[in-house]
């Protein structure tokens, strides 16, 4: 760990940890320029870097700028937000498992978009408000059943897992009221998919990463990390652990939304990102950079993996993440099982 003195205030650092961010940004950008230039029309790393910065064949500037640019900047986007989500779920229930999508926020979300969807016709702004009011109203119903001495440990877990299943079958059945058409778009979207993404999908979950995302390093990052060894000692150490745990928790549960909102409920980044991360840095705490960086750089990497393995098809991204989270997931849990934590 290092510490640097700025005038009066001292900021506390792992190098090794600063400098795997630096290489999973690196990595998430790099992936992301590769995945621009593919397509029917394929442009070479070079021809996209130049087109980014203003320069170029003015067709190639028009096929990188209007028209893939928004589809990568939104899997970068989503990938971040789902990462730092995690990283904050796992914090705070103390357990790998703790992730939005394995507590039923995500599927909270899907309802809320579903919900706009199916009923109502919404599109662009309204999809990504049925998304904040879905997990939100998801996030309220665990914390009122979890009670406020239970956002820990497998208690939450379970009660996640039940309300994951419950909201499932709510999901199924709006999928069965909808219109045709509705339903085949309802369907796309809860695959997890970022074909077709504009602008006006991302900008509410940028904005939200942009206001957040200082937030939650600033004031939220120590807390957290005085959180993981217990209630009692953050308290000793004068942490408010209600407001801490409580503006965390609001914040991830935004992010999550946001993210489903604009990509659909993507299964696994948040899961695996922070663990992947975690392992990287070697370093305690919730390690919320790192876990950003590492989530931005896999839902790239599966974007680019679902353009490319079917020629001459696209999976969406959420069917990439699915088939390479569960096979995470159950190596997690044989893990976590042959270590007595579960």
């Amino acid at each position: 760990m290092t510490v640097l003195h700025i005038a009066r205030v001292s900021l506390r650092f792992s190098p090794r940890a600063l400098l795997v961010t630096l290489a999973l940004a690196t990595a998430a950008c790099a992936l992301a320029v590769v995945a621009i230039g593919s397509g029917d029309f394929p442009i070479g790393p070079g021809g996209v870097v130049r087109a980014l910065l203003g320069g170029g064949d003015p067709s190639d500037a028009f096929i990188v700028r209007e028209l893939r640019l928004p589809r990568a900047a939104t899997a970068l986007a989503v990938g971040a937000a789902l990462g730092l989500s995690g990283a904050v779920f796992q914090s705070l229930v103390r357990n790998p498992l703790g992730s939005p999508d394995v507590l039923g926020f995500s599927q909270g979300s899907a309802t809320g978009v579903l919900a706009v969807i199916v009923l109502g016709g919404a599109g662009g702004i309204g999809v990504a408000a049925g998304a904040a009011a879905g997990g939100a109203a998801a996030g309220l119903v665990i914390y009122a059943l979890a009670g406020r001495h239970g956002l820990h440990g497998q208690r939450l877990i379970l009660l996640g897992v039940g309300i994951a299943a419950i909201l499932t079958g709510v999901n199924g059945y709006l999928v069965t009221r909808a219109q045709i058409t509705d339903a085949a778009r309802a369907v796309l979207w809860l695959a997890g998919s970022l074909d077709g993404r504009d602008w006006s999908d991302t900008a509410p979950l940028l904005t939200a990463l942009a206001v957040l995302v200082p937030l939650v390093l600033a004031c939220c990052a120590r807390p957290l990390r005085m959180l993981e060894m217990g209630d009692d000692a953050a308290h000793g150490l004068g942490i408010g652990v209600g407001a801490v745990r409580t503006a965390v928790l609001a914040a991830a549960v935004l992010l999550t939304a946001l993210a489903a909102a604009a990509a659909g409920p993507v299964s696994f980044v948040a899961l695996t990102a922070p663990q992947l991360a975690r392992r990287l840095t070697r370093a305690p705490g919730p390690n919320l950079l790192p876990s950003a960086a590492m989530g931005a750089a896999l839902l790239a990497a599966a974007d680019l993996a679902g353009q490319r393995v079917v020629p001459g098809h696209q999976l969406p991204v959420g069917v990439v993440t699915g088939l390479l989270g569960g096979c995470y997931l159950i190596w997690l849990l044989v893990t976590e099982r042959k270590s007595g934590r579960i």
